[in-house]
């Protein structure tokens, strides 16, 4: 029987620290990579006093998505789909999350458990994850509206990086025990950022991450992988526990080398931490 293989995007080669080193995009379904996950959530946590027993969780509407550097986990994000559990920023905001699932045809999701190294000195990797993430989120689970819990001090990061906007008041995250400032992006308005920013680099002069995203081009490579893998396999079947067995064998290599991966940029603040 053939090895089986994650859903992983394998990137061109990019310079990490001063080295060539290999990367990649994956979406996570094995118990070693959750726990390489949470331990990079829980130092970079610990860290900045949020505790450090936070975990990931195990069900059908979490999908956890890694940034690996020659294998080893250095970024990771999770992003929730709306249910009939609800997410994680319901605790403090669910009636400012209620308004917006109020609106005919509106889809909700959230990020969480958004960590990268300290030592990663790369926009290009990080614009990779989110945005391989807001593949998945629109096109598979058609979300519209997404939110996120940051710490106060972390706002302008998002704004500025990454065009979310204030939602409400300042509320408390019990889960940290930090203050919390929910943010709001429309999928709508993350299309069109990508439309007109994608695959200009360091050429655009911005600190938005938007221009190194993928081309539309490259884009609807990625989400035909992702769409004919989901077709060749059966959904998995969780039992709150994510374990080896679980993974599925699909999704060959996808290789990338035409939007600027190749460049160094500077370290991204350490205050893009999510507080839950």
């Amino acid at each position: 029987m053939p090895p089986r293989e994650t859903r992983s995007i394998k990137l061109r080669r990019m310079e990490i620290g001063g080295e060539i080193r290999n990367v990649s995009i994956r979406l996570v379904e094995t118990s070693e990579r959750i726990e390489a996950a949470c331990h990079l959530i829980n130092d970079r946590y610990s860290w900045r006093g949020y505790g450090s027993d936070h975990r990931i969780p195990a069900d059908a509407y979490h999908m956890t998505f890694t940034a690996e550097v020659d294998d080893e986990v250095v970024g990771t994000i999770t992003l929730a789909v709306d249910s009939e559990h609800g997410l994680a920023a319901d605790r403090a905001f669910e009636d400012d999350i209620n308004q917006f699932r109020a609106i005919p045809g509106r889809r909700v999701c959230e990020l969480t458990k958004f960590a990268f190294g300290s030592t990663i000195k790369s926009k290009e990797l990080m614009a990779a994850l989110f945005h391989i993430v807001f593949i998945y989120g629109h096109r598979t689970h058609g979300s519209t509206d997404l939110f996120i819990e940051v710490n106060p001090r972390h706002v302008r990061f998002y704004e500025t990086m990454l065009g979310f906007e204030r939602v409400g008041p300042v509320k408390t995250n019990d889960s940290v025990a930090a203050p919390a400032q929910l943010m709001w992006l429309k999928v709508a308005a993350i299309r069109d950022f990508i439309d007109e920013c994608a695959g200009s680099g360091e050429t655009a002069h911005a600190r938005s991450l938007y221009p190194f995203f993928f081309s539309p081009t490259e884009e609807n490579g990625i989400y035909r992988r992702l769409a004919r893998a989901e077709k060749a396999i059966k959904p998995l079947e969780r039992d709150g526990h994510h374990s080896d067995m679980d993974a599925a064998a699909f999704l060959d290599s996808l290789r990338l080398g035409s939007h600027g991966m190749s460049a160094a940029s500077p370290a991204p603040p350490d205050h893009q931490l999510a507080t839950h």
